[in-house]
């Protein structure tokens, strides 16, 4: 990435009390122009770089184990996760939840470089800094090996550290509600992790790692059978509880943990829970939690104190507190949604293809390109095809949402502006995808009038993907992702548009990171497609954003570019030997 340099000519605002002004002031003090990066350090204190893995020390250690690629439980093709039923159900079991876990939040490979050697994860991180931990809040469990309570995974070790031993009952009770075998998975960041590197920018890094571990974690339940939904009822007072990082002395005198998302996940087919008795319970998934069931499991007893991830830490970045501060979910909802919408048969009803590369192969190949061929071109009906799966809206009316959207329960806030350079049978230019079609006349009334709104030629019928701008954009799609040639070297690349300001007046500032997690949602499904496709993918976080703006003709906060993307022909670097991901635990 291009370098981020500090300045001293960041514009200040007046402070306003109004949390949403407060985000929005965050926003545009962070963007990236021409004349300047967002503040930053300006360079890299080598000596200061962040441990990518937590461990709580005095916290017991639970081995997951160590699964070959062909051991149960078994993986099926990846055309079929996204079939509904399709997939044979697993058991949540400890080896289902070592699959689990691996292919959410676990180790791809590590790379080495002459002496130097770091991992790779199989969920994406901005800078490969891996600011996001994860959590599991398990109930008792016929066939699962595990003592009930709060555990916090270990991806280095694989395994699953006891946090706290929350009494069985209390857990009961907060799970009452969810559908039969129902666990908590959760999520937290580590702003600190980012900040080294990326400065004031950093918080909005970190919430595109949430949106992609959110994205990794319904795609990796997805190969087990699993469904997972997220709880957005819930306010952030409820997840540091459950995910203890309210604990101050468990965390004292190191990098605190920012808790952002609980989610739910359960096997099995759509049945509620058999204590729920009501005909909306046994209909409906509840996405929020009793507040008296979490203050019930948190008293612990809890276990470990987290580790040093910094000796020292140069400058404190103030402005990603008050952000955080800001955009804190303090509001308590009661949402739900249909549990059931999606059958689930068996999966010999629908065999796989032999010829149909497994779901977990794509998901442990998946890497993020440095650099492209500039000559890589994609077919016609594999873009439409990558494109329709970024549709959040299910094609047939008796399914609620297709995966992995089902896990989000907003509707779409993300819409994709298109540089197309190489995608045999689609002119090159400028598109739009309008991921939610009734906010076309937002999207028109928010450019420029002059744009042509042309109907993509051949597109399906129902992809509201429009032609805007003729011609070759491969420079202009370089030039506004921080002069990277990854972005005009691909077959395609794109920016994220959000719908911001009215977004964040309407339901409030905690919409903030909610708009980048659907950012990073997107991002790990592109970057899957793209493999699937046998080229590759790769997140772009810098880009200078009113000039991405500008191209449209976009002049106020009615939409704001959050993030871009890019895919084409990889050219892998030959001086870096790729060894096994778990090949430093052989010897246990």
């Amino acid at each position: 990435m291009t370098p981020e340099q500090p300045s001293s000519a960041i514009p200040t605002e007046p402070v306003s009390t109004d949390p949403v002004d407060r985000v929005i002031a965050y926003h545009i003090r962070t963007k990236h122009h021409f004349n300047r990066y967002a503040r930053s350090l300006g360079y890299l204190d080598w000596a200061n770089q962040p441990n990518p893995f937590r461990r709580f020390d005095g916290a017991e250690l639970v081995w997951l184990p160590l699964l070959k690629p062909d051991d149960e439980p078994r993986s099926p093709s990846y055309q079929a996760i996204y079939e509904p039923g399709a997939v044979l159900v697993q058991p949540l079991t400890n080896g289902a939840l070592s699959r689990f876990f691996e292919l959410a939040l676990g180790l791809s490979a590590w790379k080495k470089a002459g002496e130097s050697e770091w991992a790779l994860r199989n969920n994406p991180s901005s800078g490969n800094l891996h600011p996001t931990e994860g959590y599991v809040l398990l109930p008792p469990l016929n066939g699962l090996d595990l003592k009930p309570g709060l555990y916090h995974y270990a991806p280095k070790e694989h395994g699953l550290e006891l946090r706290a031993d929350f009494p069985p009952a209390a857990i009961s009770r907060l799970l009452a509600p969810f559908p039969s075998d129902a666990v908590l998975f959760g999520l937290t960041s580590v702003h600190w992790r980012e900040a080294w590197k990326y400065g004031e920018r950093a918080f909005r890094y970190c919430n595109h790692d949430v949106g992609h571990a959110i994205g990794s974690a319904r795609l990796a339940a997805a190969t087990l059978g699993w469904k997972m939904a997220l709880l957005d009822g819930v306010d952030q007072n409820q997840i540091a509880k459950v995910l203890g990082t309210h604990r101050v002395d468990d965390f004292s005198g190191v990098e605190p943990e920012h808790p952002d998302c609980l989610a739910v996940i359960w096997p099995g087919a759509d049945k509620a829970h058999p204590s729920l008795g009501s005909a909306r319970d046994m209909q409906d998934l509840p996405l929020f939690l009793d507040e008296a069931a979490v203050s019930d499991v948190a008293v612990g007893p809890w276990h470990g104190k987290a580790n040093e991830l910094s000796r020292e830490h140069g400058v404190h970045w103030d402005v990603i507190d008050q952000v955080a501060e800001a955009s804190w979910k303090t509001s308590v909802e009661h949402p739900f949604v249909p549990l059931v919408g999606i059958s689930t048969v068996p999966a010999e009803t629908h065999p796989a293809s032999e010829t149909t590369t497994v779901a977990a192969a794509i998901i442990r190949q998946r890497r993020s390109a440095v650099s492209f061929d500039a000559r890589t071109a994609i077919s016609v009906a594999t873009f439409f095809h990558i494109l329709q799966r970024v549709m959040p809206r299910a094609e047939r009316p008796q399914l609620r949402r297709p995966m992995p959207w089902d896990a989000l329960p907003w509707d779409p806030a993300i819409h994709l502006m298109l540089f197309v350079h190489r995608v045999e049978g689609v002119e090159a230019g400028l598109y739009i995808l309008a991921r939610d079609p009734e906010k076309l006349p937002l999207l028109r009334q928010s450019m420029n009038p002059e744009l042509e709104w042309t109907p993509a030629p051949g597109c399906p019928e129902h992809l509201p993907l429009f032609w805007l701008l003729q011609g070759n954009a491969q420079r202009l799609a370089a030039q506004v992702s921080c002069q990277q040639g990854i972005a005009g070297d691909s077959a395609c690349s794109l920016g994220m548009l959000a719908e911001f300001d009215g977004r964040l007046r309407q339901g409030g500032a905690w919409w903030y990171p909610r708009l980048f997690w659907e950012t990073g949602l997107l991002g790990q499904v592109l970057y899957l497609e793209a493999e699937a496709a046998g080229v590759r993918g790769t997140g772009i976080g810098c880009f200078f954003d009113d000039p991405v703006h500008e191209i449209v003709g976009i002049k106020d906060l009615s939409f704001q570019s959050l993030y871009h993307f890019t895919i084409g022909g990889p050219v892998d670097d030959q001086r870096l030997m790729t060894l096994p991901p778990y090949h430093h635990l052989q010897h246990e």
